[in-house]
């Protein structure tokens, strides 16, 4: 389970990688509204340190870590949920005459890297309790 959760991270990370690359492309960093850049950097920074953590756990089997790793994962997704209101508030147009970078991100990336970041939360869960 423990390497399921880590294949499954590593696939979200990929995913968040490209709707980072797009939402730069697209002027997120200098937008007013939207989501702004330290919600995006706090989002994907503790992210990649709870996937260090992860990986450290594999290589030192030391239950701490992994669920230090699934609480920061778990804040990952918290921040995760509030910019995917933020995506779906900017797709509709109402808030905004000029859409955010967001409203580029195509539907199919951003749903399949919530339901990986869900599935990553869950495998991490489950195996920092000794499931599998």
């Amino acid at each position: 389970m423990s390497w399921a959760a880590l294949g499954a991270w590593l696939a979200t990370t990929i995913g968040g990688a490209t709707l980072a690359v797009q939402w730069i492309r697209h002027g997120g960093p200098g937008q007013d509204g939207g989501i702004r850049s330290t919600r995006l950097l706090g989002h994907a920074s503790l992210a990649v340190l709870g996937l260090a953590l992860w990986i450290a756990y594999l290589a030192s089997d030391r239950e701490l870590l992994a669920w230090i790793a699934v609480v920061l994962l778990a804040v990952v997704a918290a921040i995760g949920f509030s910019m995917l209101a933020m995506w779906l508030r900017g797709r509709s147009g109402s808030d905004h005459t000029r859409l955010p970078a967001e409203a580029s991100f195509p539907l199919p990336l951003v749903l399949g890297h919530g339901a990986l970041g869900v599935t990553t939360l869950l495998l991490s869960t489950l195996a920092a309790s000794g499931v599998g």
